[in-house]
């Protein structure tokens, strides 16, 4: 197997230790230094220099690698996750004159403001006959992802035909809407069914429960020793200690404990000449119970020699020395174990907007076409208030005079209550922002680094509490580049030690070049004082690249990198959700 990890060779001398001299060398399938992150096929690098001078304990990969591991503790698990969906219900309405209903589910998905009936994004439950509380066995598994709004539409019928995706002979019994984030961050939603026009449908109730089933993404530290290697084969070292080695879970059986492994053992030569001592084969799930059973050594067996010898046992016994399991949690880890998401927008109020009044103002109201400030706090603001259980979002303005002296404000509550400054759900924020417009005057300059150290100070007492209970997400909508950039970026290092990432929107055709430095793609923001930021916290997006896309589209361009940011951070502090046992 070819050394991806440096040289790309067949042997790699810089892991293998002295050229010319035999030395123990391992092959566990993979090889993880600090590589970047980006996509391998199939690597197999070695693991590098033993202590010992003998045989390598070998191959145990059962698929290719997806990413390349990270540092321990701060590998994010993949952000798009599968959820499973149970469904159960409560005081059907009874539809049979004879006997009871007999119930089944259909579940829609919303698709471009449609609810697609197609093969692809519909499931139905079985058939529960007669029964008015049915507990389904049936379960949806769908894909989720934090930056959609996933709308689902549950339909509850009376089954009078066949089970099908047709309803046209089965009598409507209710059914329920709500998103899949909604589902995902309680974990548990019970709602009232409603038949036609918004009646109640009686005291039905129908219960969605959410579990996620992504898999472990963690990954396990393995250490081998081995006993009595084949003399014949070895000469230097028969019973060799080798390094510990970590692989992903994923890389070494695709998250599936019980598929095949093998480990193959060689006597090392650098000039390529290796000799096969034997191999072993087991299973990770089968490596842990006997590791827990002080059980875990296999008889290294050489195949030709089997067939030769009658009375051949093996060639060396190769032993488990150490396992370590390490879970990496993913964002739905965090989110279905309690963690909330609080969000806050900061809404630019200076004179470049141009007056209200005007139809040329960014901040024209328009009847019938929401204006960019509006559309872009909808799609954004929509989804992060799922994860708030009170829905209260926090609302700011900057660069206005507000009454009632009239002095310029950089950091103030559009609905003008210093106390408290959130607004009842996205609606409640959208009807500060119209209410605000009239009484504030637009000024200047466009200074964001007060908004970003208020919401800072929030993020900072809970970083005290040491638990993973409160992610903070602050939106930023600006019509040009900030005036204070120093301040910026030294508020932005600051706050990147802290649980929040920052959005910034621009609106308008300004020339935003200057504000892609906030942004750490190209490279390690660093505050004036050279202090580089410890995680790229900041996403910035020009509306007018998604002028002409969907809300949805702007939502996920903007929202898809907060997954990644919120696990990173947990990892860093070494912090696993509140409640484990939450989603179990």
């Amino acid at each position: 197997f070819p050394c991806r990890g440096c040289c790309g060779s067949h042997v790699c001398p810089r892991r293998a230790g002295v050229r010319g001299e035999k030395r123990g060398h391992a092959w566990p399938g993979h090889h993880f230094p600090a590589l970047p992150r980006r996509r391998l096929a199939d690597s197999r690098p070695s693991v590098g220099p033993t202590k010992s001078r003998s045989a390598g304990a070998g191959s145990m990969s059962a698929g290719s690698e997806r990413r390349a591991a990270a540092a321990p503790g701060v590998v994010p698990a993949p952000c798009a996750s599968k959820v499973e969906l149970r469904l159960s219900c409560r005081h059907l309405l009874d539809r049979d004159p004879l006997t009871k209903s007999d119930p089944s589910v259909v579940l829609l998905l919303q698709s471009q403001g449609q609810w697609v009936q197609g093969r692809l994004q519909v499931g139905r439950t079985e058939v529960v006959r007669s029964s008015l509380h049915p507990v389904f066995s049936k379960v949806f598994t769908l894909d989720y992802y934090f930056e959609e709004v996933q709308k689902l539409r549950f339909e509850v019928y009376d089954t009078h035909g066949p089970s099908s995706l047709s309803c046209q002979e089965d009598d409507f019994l209710g059914g329920m809407e709500c998103t899949l984030g909604q589902i995902v961050a309680q974990k548990k939603v019970t709602r009232a069914l409603l038949l036609k026009f918004g009646r109640n449908a009686g005291k039905s109730t129908i219960t969605v429960i959410a579990e996620d089933i992504s898999g472990n993404n963690g990954y396990v530290e393995l250490s081998f020793r081995a006993r009595k290697l084949d003399d014949k084969v070895v000469k230097n070292d028969l019973s060799p200690t080798w390094q510990p080695f970590k692989v992903s879970l994923n890389s070494l059986c695709s998250c599936e404990e019980s598929r095949p492994l093998k480990g193959l053992v060689w006597d090392y030569d650098s000039r390529g000449k290796h000799d096969f001592i034997g191999e072993f084969s087991t299973t990770f799930e089968e490596m842990q119970k006997a590791f827990r059973e002080d059980q875990a050594q296999w008889d290294c067996v050489n195949s030709k020699y089997k067939q030769k010898k009658r009375n051949y046992k093996n060639s060396g016994v190769v032993i488990l020395a150490d396992l370590k399991l390490y879970r990496v949690y993913s964002f739905l880890d965090y989110v279905m174990g309690g963690c909330q998401i609080h969000f806050t927008v900061a809404i630019d109020f200076t004179a470049s907007n141009g007056d209200p009044r005007n139809s040329c103002s960014l901040h024209y109201i328009n009847p019938f076409q929401p204006n960019e400030y509006l559309q872009a706090l909808v799609a954004v603001g929509e989804i992060c208030q799922d994860y708030d259980s009170d829905k209260r979002l926090s609302a700011l303005g900057f660069g206005a005079r507000i009454p009632p002296k009239y002095e310029v404000s950089h950091d103030f509550a559009i609905n003008f209550n210093p106390e408290d400054d959130e607004c009842e759900g996205i609606q409640g924020v959208v009807e500060a922002y119209q209410n605000c417009l009239p009484r504030v005057q637009l000024y200047g300059p466009t200074n964001v680094a007060p908004i970003i150290s208020k919401v800072a100070r929030t993020a900072a007492a809970e970083e005290r509490t040491r638990e993973a209970s409160q992610y903070y997400i602050l939106l930023i909508l600006t019509d040009g580049v900030v005036t204070d950039m120093a301040d910026t970026r030294e508020a932005i290092v600051r706050a990147s030690h802290l649980p929040m990432s920052i959005i910034i929107v621009g609106v308008g055709n300004a020339d935003f070049t200057d504000m892609q430095v906030l942004d750490g793609d190209d490279g390690v923001l660093r505050s004036p004082r050279g202090e580089p930021a410890l995680r790229d916290i900041v996403q910035f997006v020009p509306f007018r690249e998604l002028k002409s896309a969907s809300p949805a589209a702007l939502a996920k361009s903007v929202l898809a990198e907060v997954p990644r940011q919120l696990v990173e951070y947990y990892s860093h502090k070494e912090l696993p959700p509140r409640d484990l046992g939450a989603h179990a």
